[in-house]
């Protein structure tokens, strides 16, 4: 790595960090003066008001990283421009390509950090941010589905609960089906009520009816109240909206093959997640060459007109990530071209900004 490569990298990772530093803070303070009053309403605790902003840094950093790096470059290289360094750097002989290589070593360390930061540390931050806004600045909001419950456990078994209440775990009119692998009605369970023990971890069903299903006989059985044990958790009946945010890597793959496995109607949410975080360090790198290929050149406004063009490609970016996604949660678009669309769009781009840039 020549100096003119640790030059280049070092103004990239410096104003990159500096960046997040600076506006970080800005939007904690600005969202703790927006939400304070309800937190002050709800009386949350003082240790768990610092937790949540905590993890708000993370959850919503997280989420900016890829505009941050895009302005940050921007910021950077324009003034490159401005003091007229990249033409002495492209005059001495190097070439248009050579000059770029700091930027794609740079783009490899933050995207790297993105990918590991995406699979390991947000989930747990998206996790606390999301149960601390529900409990204190939604309260009273659902954060899931709540009535006429729907699940296939398996391919055999499939239960129903007309309603479910997360803060008591318990479920009212609790139906369970089990067939054969031919399709035939085997037994079929149902109660009043399902109350999750923890305790004996176990599950509590009261005004329990049994009806077994042999030929053309049927069997019944009833109890006022029955402790049991069945192969689902309590909140497997209706997961939260947010709760392929809160997996690391391993857990979410996992939770989507259940997901799979049971037929879930929503599971284009989660996959999407997926591949949003895998596509992250792409987004790093193209953003990246946009950002180059936009500033590195010396232009009459100067770095305003970057900036500004920068954040108007941002704003796109942004609107072309939420249509898409939304097309796959909501109308069966496949989730990999929802994250393929818009990056393949912006890939585009770049190229033809880096070629006009190079002549």
């Amino acid at each position: 790595m020549t100096i003119l490569d640790r030059y280049i990298l070092k103004r990239y990772l410096v104003t990159f960090s500096v960046m997040l530093l600076l506006f970080i803070p800005i939007g904690i303070m600005v969202h703790l003066s927006e939400q304070f009053n309800k937190m002050q309403d709800n009386d949350a605790p003082v240790d768990e008001i610092l937790m949540y902003l905590g993890n708000f840094s993370i959850y919503i950093g997280s989420m900016l990283l890829p505009i941050f790096l895009f302005l940050s470059v921007i910021f950077f290289t324009s003034k490159l421009a401005s003091n007229t360094e990249i033409v002495a750097m492209l005059s001495s002989g190097i070439s248009y390509g050579r000059f770029l290589r700091p930027y794609i070593i740079g783009a490899v360390i933050v995207a790297i950090f993105m990918l590991l930061m995406g699979m390991f540390i947000v989930p747990n931050a998206s996790k606390g941010f999301n149960e601390f806004k529900f409990k204190y600045l939604k309260k009273g909001k659902q954060d899931r589905v709540t009535e006429n419950i729907f699940n296939q456990l398996n391919a055999n078994d499939f239960i129903y609960v007309s309603r479910f209440d997360p803060a008591r775990d318990i479920g009212y009119n609790f139906s369970m089906e089990h067939f054969s692998d031919d399709n035939v009605l085997g037994y079929k369970l149902s109660a009043a009520n399902i109350r999750w023990i923890p305790a004996d971890s176990t599950y509590r069903l009261t005004s329990y009816v049994k009806r077994t299903l042999k030929g053309d006989t049927e069997i019944l059985e009833t109890k006022r109240r029955l402790d049991t044990i069945f192969p689902f958790k309590i909140n497997d009946l209706t997961p939260v909206s947010y709760v392929a945010e809160t997996k690391n890597l391993f857990e979410l793959n996992e939770f989507i093959e259940v997901q799979k496995s049971k037929g879930a109607s929503n599971i284009n949410t989660y996959i999407l997640v997926k591949y949003k975080r895998w596509a992250l360090p792409v987004t790093a790198f193209i953003l990246t060459l946009i950002a180059v290929a936009v500033s590195s050149q010396k232009r009459r406004g100067g770095m305003g007109v970057n900036l500004a063009f920068g954040i108007l490609v941002a704003f796109v970016y942004i609107f072309f990530d939420r249509v898409f996604g939304t097309l796959a949660e909501q109308s069966g678009f496949s989730p990999l071209l929802a994250v393929i669309v818009p990056n393949v769009l912006f890939g585009f781009l770049a190229f033809y900004l880096l070629q006009k840039a190079k002549r």
